[in-house]
């Protein structure tokens, strides 16, 4: 292993969060050598949260991570709009789709996710989209401008917030969905029917625990809906948003161990010691899933960036999310694992949620516009701590005595 007077040459696969955030701390730790961004975007590194929100509701401006002065000091080599076709790992060289090699001594692998279309014809309808980049959030802007109905495909988290931003903008929204409940694999049945609720008092339509569920284009342009047989009135827009697809393809081609994601220990190492992987892309060290968080992308690509250096570092974070959907916060800590026990504490603010396992420890927690209550849930997990079911259900009781 080379030492971090020997690390010349930083090539860093990927322009979004991760790779940003990771560039920004090897600088911050001193690194002076060569650091190379292979982006399949023109842009610079944006956060991808707004683009379902202000960017359609508002016209905010790019999300850039960081300000051009700022960017400008980290003097990044862009290679960009350009792709990475191949990792040669003995060569220490990654190869572009121009043709031109990239010799490393490190390379970072953040190519995060892409947006599944679970039926490959859809791609072809001409008023059927994605949201992943700021192109798609910015056509998506214009499109709600000139639509009066929109359909969403999907009751996860990025579909509820383009139905959410849509509705601010008063279309009228119809969200079609497979599970019998909304966000059903990342929280319990009692917060899906929290959130079912939201949306149904803003006036979202939810046709949930639909099968079969059929799109196909009208003649005049539109987009017919049909799920399970009952057909719906054309959409003007439609909006798939049901889940995402891995950019796995460079790691596995050039042999790396992956599962869900590209295996990495707590230093965002790979199976190959010169090469590190961060955010979306990167399988989380302890919990063995990909989390597409940006607290995630963000966190472990600092951490990543320091073990680059040869210097100690360890991610072992919980999973830590949030969504705004019609002017409400909802934070979500942990993810769900076995048999738990549901505690509802309901104050005037908003309900959170406790999911305690046998030993009446925090696994998971959702918190309604209650930012504060998360801050402690994060160090009630961090310390491993016994927690008394009735106290925190009772409104009354200061969760703030248990710090």
């Amino acid at each position: 292993m080379m030492s971090s007077e020997e690390i010349s040459r930083i090539v860093v696969i990927g322009g979004g969060q991760a790779g940003g955030y990771a560039c920004k701390a090897l600088r911050g730790e001193g690194y002076t050598g060569r650091l190379t961004v292979v982006a399949d975007e023109p842009h610079d590194f944006y956060e991808r949260p707004p683009l379902s929100k202000g960017v359609v509701t508002e016209g905010e401006p790019l999300p850039r991570l960081f300000p051009e002065d700022s960017l400008a000091a980290l003097d990044i080599d862009w290679q960009r709009p350009k792709r990475a076709t191949a990792i040669d790992r003995q060569a220490r060289e990654v190869v572009l789709n121009d043709g031109e090699r990239l010799p490393y001594d490190r390379l970072l692998i953040a190519t995060g996710s892409r947006p599944r279309m679970p039926v490959r014809e859809w791609a072809e309808i001409g008023n059927v989209m994605t949201l992943r980049t700021w192109d798609d959030a910015s056509r998506l802007k214009a499109r709600l401008g000139e639509s009066r109905r929109l359909g969403v495909i999907g009751g996860g988290w990025i579909g509820l917030e383009v139905a959410s931003s849509a509705r601010k903008l008063g279309l009228e929204v119809d969200v079609f969905e497979r599970a019998p409940a909304l966000c059903g694999r990342s929280v319990g049945p009692e917060v899906a029917e929290t959130i079912r609720g939201l949306h149904e008092r803003h006036g979202v339509g939810l046709a949930l625990n639909r099968q079969d569920i059929q799109l196909s284009e009208a003649g005049d342009g539109r987009v017919s809906i049909s799920a399970d047989g009952e057909a719906h009135e054309p959409y003007d827009l439609v909006v798939v948003g049901v889940g995402v697809e891995i950019n796995l393809e460079l790691a596995r081609e050039a042999g790396l161990r992956t599962e869900q994601g590209i295996v990495v220990d707590a230093a965002g190492q790979t199976s190959d010691p010169l090469i590190f992987a961060a955010g979306d892309v990167s399988q989380h060290p302890q919990l063995g899933l990909c989390l597409q968080s940006w607290a995630y992308a963000q966190n472990q690509a600092r951490v990543v960036a320091d073990a680059m250096l040869g210097k100690a570092a360890h991610y072992d974070e919980p999973a830590w999310l949030w969504s705004d959907q019609h002017g409400v916060n909802i934070q979500i800590l942990g993810v769900p694992s076995g048999e738990l026990q549901c505690v509802v504490r309901r104050e005037a603010q908003g309900p959170v949620f406790f999911y305690l396992d046998d030993a009446q420890c925090l696994v998971q927690m959702v918190a309604f516009d209650q930012p504060r209550a998360i801050k402690l849930g994060k160090r009630w997990i961090a310390a491993g701590r016994v927690l008394d079911a009735a106290q925190l259900a009772d409104p009354d009781f200061n969760l703030m005595s248990l710090r």
